[in-house]
């Protein structure tokens, strides 16, 4: 979001805003997800981390929104067992 990790320089709105929500899905599947050098975390420690980062790495719009998306939809939630 502040243009140090963007090619060009380009911050704010200057980035597509496509390329703003996929930072932050990108980083949500990578954060959820079991790996070989680590655990995934938690809904809260992902919602706490997305949030330190908003303005920094990701547009703060797109992160209230995708956490209101995520808790109204119980999106990254374990629901094998109401299936």
């Amino acid at each position: 979001m502040d243009g140090t990790g963007y090619p060009r320089g380009l911050k704010g709105k200057e980035i597509p805003i496509s390329a703003r929500l996929f930072a932050i899905i990108d980083v949500w599947d990578a954060i959820t997800s079991d790996r070989p050098y680590c655990k995934s975390m938690s809904q809260e420690e992902v919602y706490l981390h997305i949030l330190s980062q908003s303005g920094c790495q990701f547009d703060p719009i797109v992160v209230q929104l995708s956490i209101e998306v995520s808790k109204t939809f119980d999106i990254g939630q374990d629901n094998s067992e109401a299936a």
